[in-house]
């Protein structure tokens, strides 16, 4: 379909990881003595073959599995999961920092990236500097660069430390700086990492309001967070990745719902039975409770007597 903007068929991305083949720690006796004990048998038997060292090994870790979806212009998708499900990951294999291992991906536009505090930025730059800078990435004019300029910095507030380099701002003005130029410039998709829990509450409200505007101008959004209010008021759809796998996607605030359910992901469940926190008196201890039906809401408790 012609609105389609961003198309991804069977991605995977994987990487290698190595383990040293070695015993773990011993101490300075140990090495001692196991060197002793290695002289003397050499010396008993000086042609005895030497015992082969263990060998480096390596694994193969796939942080993104398989994954396949469609986005169409102007939808603003939240991407949640739990640490190390492939969040990441996808976001850098969409703006092209890193290669997919296998899979496709089409993007028809411009992608803006706020991946992480100071994403594109030279530390050595000023703050004007880094705006020509980005939006020379982006692969705008120096004259559409100008016409944005000052909505960029007074979105940003950062105007009298504009001549300073960035090296010298708080983590707040990096990322006040950083998403107002992302948002201003003329890109068709916007992705964003969860770097706007740095700045304050009235500048996060600022940025969703921002990436609403964003969206309603026929743009698109991605925007991964751990914070499902603000996924449930922003976006309209969400993919769920769980382990570098797709589980679901669809109305946002199905897929929070799948999320919450991931046993010890939902805000529901909790388990003393392994834990030494007691939770009740000598009559009653509380061991474990979850949310077992998402549509009426109830609760089994496991409660030791």
């Amino acid at each position: 379909m012609s609105n389609v903007v961003i198309k991804v068929e069977n991605l995977s991305k994987s990487y290698l990881i190595n383990h040293q083949g070695q015993e773990s720690y011993t101490a300075l006796r140990d090495v001692l003595a196991n060197g002793a004990k290695n002289f003397v048998k050499k010396m008993a038997s000086p042609f005895a073959a030497n015992t082969p060292r263990l060998k480096d090994t390596q694994e193969e870790f796939y942080a993104l599995k398989d994954v396949s979806f469609e986005i169409k212009q102007g939808d603003r998708v939240g991407i949640i999961g739990r640490n190390g499900a492939g969040k990441s990951t996808l976001l850098k294999v969409l703006s092209r920092i890193t290669e997919p291992t296998k899979g496709r991906v089409t993007i028809d536009g411009r992608v803006a990236s706020l991946l992480e505090v100071g994403t594109g930025f030279h530390p050595e730059l000023t703050g004007r500097e880094n705006i020509f800078l980005n939006g020379a990435i982006l692969g705008m004019s120096r004259v559409e660069i100008k016409r944005k300029f000052d909505e960029i910095v007074a979105f940003a507030e950062v105007e009298k430390f504009l001549d300073t380099p960035v090296k010298r701002y708080s983590s707040g003005m990096y990322v006040r700086l950083a998403f107002a130029v992302a948002a201003h410039l003329e890109s068709e998709i916007l992705v964003i990492d969860e770097v706007l829990a740095v700045g304050d509450a009235q500048f996060q409200k600022k940025c969703l309001g921002k990436m609403e505007a964003i969206s309603a101008e026929g743009r698109t959004v991605l925007f991964v967070s751990h914070n499902m209010a603000t996924i449930s008021s922003l976006c309209e759809k969400s993919i769920l990745l769980d382990t570098g796998e797709l589980t679901q996607m669809g109305q946002a605030s199905n897929v929070i719902l799948a999320y919450y359910s991931q046993g010890s992901a939902s805000p529901g469940a909790f388990d003393y039975s392994a834990s030494s926190k007691i939770v009740g008196d000598e009559y009653v201890k509380l061991l474990a409770g979850s949310i077992v039906n998402a549509n009426d809401c109830s609760w089994i408790f496991h409660i030791r007597t």
